[in-house]
C-alpha cells in the first residue's frame, strides 16, 4: 500500500516536530502501540502539546 504522507502531514496534529514518523500513520501507530501508547491524534490540542500519550490519559481526557 502507497503511503500518502503529503497529505497525512496536513491533518497530523503531533507537535513533535523532531518524529520520524510523522505523516506516516502506519509507523506512527505501530510505534505507540508498542509502547503502549496513544498517538497525538486521538487527543485533543491541549492535551497532545502535554506529550503525554498514555493509555491512562487517554481514558481520563475522555471520561465523562
Amino acid at each position: 500500500m502507497e503511503c500518502n504522507k503529503e497529505q497525512n502531514l496536513k491533518k497530523c496534529t503531533c507537535t513533535y516536530e523532531s518524529c520520524s514518523r510523522k505523516g506516516i500513520c502506519c509507523e506512527c501507530l505501530h510505534y505507540h502501540r508498542q509502547n503502549g501508547q496513544i498517538p497525538a491524534c486521538f487527543f485533543s490540542p491541549d492535551t497532545e502539546k502535554t506529550y503525554d500519550r498514555s493509555i491512562a490519559r487517554f481514558i481520563k481526557t475522555y471520561k465523562k
